[in-house]
């Protein structure tokens, strides 16, 4: 029996070592945690960075108590959620959440992500993903130009790419609150029962390779763009449901090399200082059941039709 104990013992350790460096399937922070803790329940991180590392794909990553839980990189497939408390991001001068996995479902949920008034950063980046949900997060306070100052930005180049905004506040963007350019593939994007605000550019913009669907939003007050702002033949938005008010535009349709589509259905455009509906190219078609009021310049679909 005794030359078996040795092994016994050997075999006792590298379970042990298994079991310590195993990824949970659960994990939590806390804004009095450690991030050389495990991230148990008990024995939280203190950041998400901190977490994830110690998050088995397909896992989930809790919030216990108010706190900041800093910037982080995502890629593999994750549900971060801040449900009952603030869950913070202070992202200056920084990218708040960048998304680089490819084929990755993320989920992002009950957050709070605030650049701070910094000039370099987005909100929430996507550069590579399956699917990417976003549900009750405030993103806010990015104040930078070019390839910054965005509350979500899609930069994808593969097939198929689905991303949800819903019930959400984008504000206070010096750039566009939500902007779409991916350089190939496609993009899917849904954006429901969300408010974008107070914006230097476009509420949503979409480029290239885009189809949208907007949804009981609100894209008010985008002082140097349209709250919807499309260009090239690729992009294609359906807009119900929807107030497009006091942005310089309504809906921009940009004059660059391309024909874009929008239907709208239901939706209210008004007192926006520009144009209600800026058509350089490309067409808008309305069902005749929207409100087109009080705005400079044109205000007329290229065609109406009647519901079926």
């Amino acid at each position: 029996m005794s030359i078996f104990k040795p092994f016994l013992a050997a075999a006792s350790v590298v379970a042990f070592a298994s079991v310590a460096n195993a990824q949970a399937t659960r994990t939590w922070v806390s804004g009095v945690g450690d991030d050389a803790n495990p991230c148990s329940r008990t024995a939280p991180c203190k950041t998400f960075a901190g977490a994830i590392s110690k998050t088995a794909t397909g896992g989930e990553i809790n919030v216990i108590d108010p706190g900041g839980f800093g910037a982080v990189t995502i890629t593999k497939s994750i549900t971060i959620d801040g449900a009952g408390t603030q869950a913070g991001i202070l992202a200056l001068n920084t990218n708040g959440i960048i998304i680089n996995g490819a084929g990755a479902t993320v989920n992002l949920r009950n957050l709070s992500i605030d650049g701070a008034g910094g000039t370099v950063g987005n909100g929430i980046r996507i550069l590579q993903a399956g699917g990417v949900n976003i549900d009750n997060v405030t993103l806010m306070n990015f104040a930078g130009s070019g390839t910054n100052g965005r509350g979500v930005t899609i930069e994808t180049t593969t097939s198929a790419v689905r991303v949800n905004v819903s019930n959400s506040l984008i504000y206070n963007m010096e750039n566009h609150g939500i902007d779409s350019s991916p350089t190939a593939g496609n993009v899917i994007l849904v954006v429901d029962n969300t408010s974008i605000a107070r914006g230097g550019q476009a509420g949503i913009n979409l480029r290239e390779l885009t189809a949208a669907s907007i949804n009981r939003s609100a894209l008010t007050n985008n002082r140097n763009s349209g709250g919807v702002r499309l260009e090239l033949t690729t992009a294609t938005a359906t807009i119900s449901g929807s107030l497009l008010a006091n942005n310089a535009a309504g809906i921009t349709l940009a004059a660059a090399g391309g024909a874009p589509t929008v239907f709208l259905y239901g939706s209210t455009v008004t007192n926006n200082t520009t144009a209600g509906l800026q058509i350089g190219s490309g067409t808008i078609t309305s069902l005749g059941n929207n409100i087109i009021r009080n705005n400079a310049g044109n205000q007329t679909p290229t065609t109406t039709i009647t519901t079926q």
